[in-house]
């Protein structure tokens, strides 16, 4: 955001803190815009962002798993659900959990109707939409293409994610399968602060007077 300068305005009240609570919780102006977007077409896949991995090699499906569910309990917007309280749009987290990971079988195939129905699986995979207020806003696919070829597909839903949180996913990913595949602990740190945590903040921070003169650029 500009202020009436146009430069941005690092001038903030407080700092962002972690905040109690996992439910009824303020969803950011960012995540608010795409849930409203999602209330005028539910069944849009529009917003969904993915990434197909190939991956060569034997592959340890517990340590994927495990990687998978460490992920979603260490970022708790993706085990998040968007409802609506009085009429308001809230966020839910919900407690940490096993990451469904839908198997799927094309060995034996011949190559080139393999890779068609491959494209084909992979497309009706990425457009199926999400229900924002059941779904966990991100989803896995596991495609065995041959006895050590497979593909690895994850989606996520915009409002959870975006291309740069997504590069920071597959990185975490691909460090947690390396140091379960070795029968190591994570060797993440602990995340100090969370997005609804952001989220809070920035409600405190965008309001009455600041908001009006963030708005007053924008319009002008």
């Amino acid at each position: 955001l500009s202020d009436s300068d146009g430069e941005f305005d690092e001038t903030v009240p407080f700092a962002l803190r972690p905040i109690a609570g996992d439910s009824n919780l303020p969803l950011s102006f960012a995540q608010q815009r795409l849930w409203f977007l999602n209330q005028l077409e539910p069944d849009s896949p529009v917003y969904n962002q993915f990434k197909a991995l190939r991956l060569r090699g034997r592959l340890n499906r517990e340590a994927l798993q495990k990687a998978l569910d460490t992920i979603v309990e260490r970022h708790e917007v993706l085990r998040t659900t968007f409802l609506k309280v009085d009429d308001k749009p809230a966020q839910a987290i919900h407690e940490p959990g096993k990451v469904e990971l839908t198997a799927i079988e094309l060995m034996g195939i011949p190559d080139e109707p393999r890779e068609k129905e491959l494209g084909r699986f992979l497309t009706d995979f990425t457009r199926r939409p999400f229900d924002l207020e059941k779904d966990w806003p991100l989803r896995a696919t596991l495609i065995r293409l041959a006895g050590e070829e497979h593909v690895l597909l994850i989606v996520t839903h915009h409002i959870a994610s975006d291309g740069w949180s997504n590069n920071i996913l597959f990185r975490e990913l691909s460090a947690l399968y390396g140091a379960f595949c070795q029968g190591s602990d994570s060797p993440l740190e602990d995340l100090p602060i969370q997005y609804a945590d952001y989220a809070v903040w920035q409600r405190e921070w965008l309001q009455g007077e600041v908001l009006q003169q963030q708005l007053g650029y924008w319009k002008k």
